[in-house]
């Protein structure tokens, strides 16, 4: 399982006192609101943030962080992902798992056949849809649905699925 999970990703900046508008990656936006820090992964090491003050414009919240107060401190941070520890993580209802936690587990059908890996996640508006990578390097998507995936065994790395007419 992953130490940190993603909440969203730093898009652009917004005015020059060193606000970010940040591309949410979390299904609760307002969550925001609550949170104190995040992690910047700069892709060659992780820096904590503090967050000072937090808005929200169209689809994107805005950020500001304390002690970075001029676009040329921020801006060079676009497009890199803003975590949270695992313990700030929200809580989820049954059934529910966080993508980064998915990633990698084995597709079984009920039959015993061995599909492949699941390598991502897609959010449609209805459901989620599994892209689960084959070992002839093809991918099969499956719907997130309970006729279709029967059972998450995350201590068993295991996802075990019933392939419906139509989904090869």
């Amino acid at each position: 399982m992953e130490q940190y999970l993603q909440v969203g990703v730093i898009s652009s900046t917004h005015g020059i006192r060193g606000e970010v508008k940040v591309y949410p990656t979390t299904d609760d936006v307002s969550r925001f609101k609550k949170l104190k820090k995040v992690i910047l992964d700069t892709g060659k090491e992780q820096r904590s943030l503090e967050i000072e003050g937090v808005k929200f414009f169209k689809q994107f919240v805005i950020l500001k962080f304390k002690g970075i107060d001029h676009i040329n401190d921020i801006e060079k941070y676009k497009g890199k992902p803003l975590m949270v520890a695992r313990e700030q993580a929200v809580t989820l209802a049954r059934d529910e798992y966080f993508v980064a936690d998915l990633i990698g587990l084995l597709a079984i059908t009920d039959e015993g056949e061995e599909l492949g890996t699941l390598v991502d996640v897609l959010e449609t508006g209805a459901n989620d849809v599994y892209v689960i990578g084959t070992p002839d390097h093809k991918e099969l998507l499956l719907p997130a649905i309970k006729e279709c995936i029967l059972d998450v065994d995350m201590e068993g790395r295991k996802l075990l699925v019933h392939l419906m007419s139509g989904l090869r």
